[in-house]
């Protein structure tokens, strides 16, 4: 018998940047490859994706630039926390990414990190790089969106 319950979600980093500099163009949800002492570390919420990015090579896919600090208890057991760690999607989807990649101007970039169950899940997103007068019109309608909603609360008191 199987079981339908909802997997409890907890989030340890989210990339804040990579949706500012990056128009998503979609995403992905990847298991990762880690080592005992990682995993705890990432339990305490230890982890950075800022200036994280994935690439594709020899059919997998490789996180680089993902900072997971030491366990404090781990002793030897500590690895690198700046190594390559290596991601597990389904052999159709990396290969759909690496040619999507391969196009001028797209990246893979990892948006967040999280417990999904017992298990550590990545986000990634396949993006498209931002242009500056793209981040200056994203600003201008957010500004615009706040001044509407300032107006519409006053116009309701």
């Amino acid at each position: 018998m199987f079981r339908t319950e909802e997997k409890k979600i907890r989030r340890v980093a989210e990339n804040r940047k990579a949706r500012h500099d990056y128009i998503i163009v979609d995403s992905f949800e990847a298991g990762i490859a880690l080592c005992g002492t990682e995993v705890k570390s990432l339990r305490q919420g230890a982890c950075n994706l800022k200036d994280s990015f994935c690439s594709v090579k020899d059919g997998e896919l490789i996180v680089h630039g993902m900072h997971i600090s030491p366990y404090e208890k781990g002793n030897i057991f500590n690895r690198d926390p700046m190594r390559k760690r290596k991601l597990l999607m389904h052999k159709a989807e990396i290969r759909r990414l690496a040619a999507a990649q391969a196009q001028d101007g797209y990246t893979i970039v990892p948006l967040s990190v999280y417990f999904k169950g017992s298990f550590v899940k990545i986000q990634v997103a396949l993006a498209k790089g931002k242009k500056i007068h793209d981040k200056r019109e994203a600003a201008a309608t957010r500004d615009a969106k706040r001044e509407m909603d300032r107006a519409l609360k006053e116009q309701r008191r």
